[in-house]
C-alpha cells in the first residue's frame, strides 16, 4: 500500500515544513559582492569623452566697425584662441537712445544666425533712428556662450513723409508716395456743395446755409491749389547734409523735385519763383528735362533716370542732383539759403515714391568733396540771394513749358 501526503500522520508533515524553510534561507556576504552590476565597461566609456567648455564672450571691436551707405559692418574678436567655435549669433535693435545700450528697450533684439566669420554686414538698411545696438554670442557643438558686451553705433539719417496738409486737392498722399487724382478735388467740391444744399426744400430758408471747415493743424499752410500740383515734406532743413530718392511711377507725364521755402505761394509752381529750385521731368507733348529756378530753366543734356537722388547741404548752400543707380551728377545748384527749406514735389497724371531714411551716399560725399575743393562747377546754377537774380548765370534757355505760362496742358 502506497503511502501519501493524505495518508501520512501528521506529526510528519509537522516536521517537514520547518525543513523546508530552511531551504529557501537567502544566503549574504558582508561586502555583497554576488549583489553588484559590472559598469566597468560602461566607466571606460565615459572617460574617453572629451566634453566641450562653454564658448567666452566676444569683444566687438568699435574701432572696426563702420556705418556707410546705409550698411552697417560689425567686427569682433574672440578673447583667446577656441578652434571649438563652429559659428556666431548677431542680434542687433533699432533705439534712439543715446549711450549705454538699455536692458529693456522698445524694439526688439533681431537675430542673424550661423556667421561663420568675426565680421558681417547688414545691407540694405533704412536708418529710420538715430542709432544701433547690436551683440555677439560664439557657438560651438555643445552650446552657446555669453553675450558679448552690447555696443551703440549712429545710425542717423534724414527722415520725412508728405505733407498732406499742403497738397492739392487733386493728388492722394501717403507717408511715402503721392499719386495725382483728378477726381479727388471734384469729389471734394461736390461733397461741399452737397452739405450746402442739404436741407432746403420749396420754401427759402431765412438763413444763409454755411459750410464749418476743420481747422488746420498749428503751423500749417494753405494747400497749393490752381494749376500748382504740388506738396512739401513734413520736415524742414535747417542745417547740414542730407539725402533722399525719388522714383517716379513709369506712366507719370510730368513731375519736379527739389527745395523750396515752406512759405512757397499756394499758386505757385516748382522753379518759377526764386524760393524753389527744382529739376523738371516732361513726358507729354514735348519731352523735356530740365533744372528750373526763378522761372529760368536749363536744359539737361542727359538720360532722364529711373529714379532721382536729392542732396542738400544747408550749409554750404548747395542742392545737387543724381542719377540713384550709378551716383552720376545731373545738375547742382549753388546759393545762400535765408530760412529752413522742405523737399518739394510736384506730380501730374501719375506718381512718386519716395524713399528716406538714407545717409549720403558715399560716391555722392567724395564728390562733393571734391566739387568743393575745385571751387565748383561752371555748369551750376549759383546765385548769392535767392531773392536776386545772380549775373553769373549765363546759361538760361526758357523752354515753351516754362514761357507759355502753365507748364501743364
Amino acid at each position: 500500500m502506497r503511502c501519501t501526503s493524505q495518508t501520512r500522520p501528521s506529526s510528519v508533515r509537522v516536521t517537514m515544513a520547518p525543513a523546508f524553510r530552511l531551504t529557501m534561507k537567502p544566503k549574504a556576504t558582508d561586502n555583497m559582492t554576488h549583489m553588484m552590476v559590472d559598469f566597468s565597461q560602461e566607466r571606460q566609456t565615459l572617460q574617453g569623452l572629451k566634453f566641450l567648455p562653454v564658448p567666452r564672450a566676444p569683444e566687438i571691436m568699435l574701432i572696426d566697425c563702420v556705418v556707410m551707405d546705409n550698411e552697417v559692418t560689425v567686427s569682433w574678436k574672440m578673447p583667446m584662441e577656441d578652434s571649438k567655435i563652429d559659428h556666431y549669433i548677431l542680434e542687433y535693435r533699432k533705439t534712439n537712445h543715446e549711450g549705454l545700450p538699455r536692458v529693456k528697450d522698445e524694439q526688439c533684439w533681431e537675430k542673424l544666425d550661423n556667421i561663420r566669420t568675426t565680421e558681417h554686414t547688414l545691407q540694405g538698411l533704412r536708418f529710420d533712428s538715430k542709432f544701433m545696438n547690436f551683440r555677439v554670442r560664439a557657438c560651438n557643438k555643445a552650446a552657446a556662450g555669453d553675450y558679448s558686451d552690447p555696443v551703440t553705433l549712429e545710425t542717423r539719417a534724414f527722415n520725412f513723409s508728405f505733407d498732406s496738409s499742403s497738397s492739392h486737392l487733386n493728388l492722394k498722399v501717403e507717408e511715402q508716395s503721392v499719386e495725382w487724382d483728378p477726381q479727388a478735388g471734384k469729389a471734394l467740391d461736390s461733397k461741399v456743395k452737397g452739405k450746402e444744399n442739404k436741407g432746403r426744400s420749396g420754401t427759402p430758408s431765412p438763413k444763409r446755409t454755411s459750410v464749418t471747415r476743420s481747422p488746420a493743424p498749428r503751423g500749417a499752410r494753405d494747400r497749393f491749389t490752381g494749376e500748382s500740383y504740388t506738396v512739401l515734406g513734413d520736415t524742414s532743413i535747417e542745417s547740414g547734409q542730407h539725402y533722399w530718392e525719388v522714383k517716379p511711377q513709369k506712366d507719370c507725364k510730368s513731375y519736379s523735385v527739389g527745395l523750396a521755402y515752406r512759405n512757397l505761394g499756394k499758386f505757385d509752381q516748382l522753379g518759377k519763383t526764386c524760393t524753389s529750385w527744382c529739376i523738371h521731368v516732361n513726358n507729354w507733348l514735348q519731352n523735356s528735362f530740365a533744372a528750373k529756378h526763378n522761372n529760368k530753366a536749363k536744359n539737361l543734356d542727359v538720360p532722364v533716370p529711373d529714379s532721382i537722388g536729392v542732396y542738400c547741404d544747408f550749409d554750404r548752400g548747395q542742392l545737387a542732383f543724381y542719377n540713384a543707380e550709378n551716383k552720376q551728377l545731373l545738375h547742382m545748384f549753388k546759393m545762400k539759403f535765408t530760412q529752413p527749406v522742405v523737399p518739394a514735389f510736384m506730380v501730374w497724371c501719375g506718381g512718386l515714391i519716395l524713399s528716406t531714411g538714407l545717409q549720403v551716399p558715399s560716391a555722392v560725399r567724395s564728390f562733393q568733396k571734391t566739387e568743393n575743393g575745385l571751387g565748383g562747377s561752371n555748369s551750376s546754377l549759383s546765385q548769392q540771394d535767392p531773392t536776386v537774380a545772380c549775373d553769373t548765370i549765363c546759361f538760361y534757355e526758357k523752354l515753351p513749358s516754362v514761357d507759355g505760362g502753365s507748364l501743364l496742358p
